[in-house]
């Protein structure tokens, strides 16, 4: 059954027409080699990240507003062991705040505009590879679910675009 359907891992074959080497990332789903709509580098989806990243953590700061003096009074320091920087206290009680503030902006702006804010700055998009259609609430919320662990990100198929992605049908291009 495995030979039949194939998977990610298995890569293009013989018998399916795949890619012969040389041939650019994107082809095989019909997407152009350079220019809009073309499928964009690992490092242009990190800095998109990035920028989502540090936005979260922007509004989760203003949104929880935490109080390193009562934080650090709350710590079980040893006698004679200086506190750690008022910085480094915040963004440490932030940690979980932020994923979350990242994981709904994430979720909300794929469903309603296709892009997050750091993909819209980087002019990037979030495209459906099977269908000329919006990308949809239920395929933007498991594609953030997967981008949550990270690790489906780093892993790539053979047009460079992530297991979160391979699994909802998607792909990130250029806008713009």
């Amino acid at each position: 059954m495995a030979r039949i359907t194939g998977s990610w891992l298995s890569g293009p074959n013989a018998e399916s027409g795949g890619s012969a080497p040389g041939d650019y990332p994107g082809k095989d789903l019909g997407l152009p080699q350079e220019g809009v709509g073309s499928l964009v580098t690992m490092l242009r989806r990190i800095t998109a990240l990035l920028v989502d990243w540090f936005m979260a953590l922007g509004l989760a700061a203003v949104i929880f507003r935490p109080n390193p003096d009562k934080l650090i009074a709350e710590m079980d320091i040893p006698a004679g062991q200086q506190p750690p920087p008022d910085l480094v206290v915040i963004i440490s009680s932030l940690s979980t705040p932020t994923l979350l503030v990242w994981f709904v902006i994430g979720v909300a702006t794929v469903t309603l505009f296709g892009y997050t804010p750091g993909q819209f700055f980087l002019k990037e998009r979030v495209l459906r590879v099977d269908a000329d259609a919006p990308v949809g609430f239920v395929r933007a919320l498991v594609r953030q679910i997967l981008l949550v662990f990270v690790v489906p990100a780093l892993f790539t198929d053979g047009d460079g675009r992530g297991m979160h992605d391979r699994a909802t049908g998607t792909a990130l291009v250029r806008a713009r």
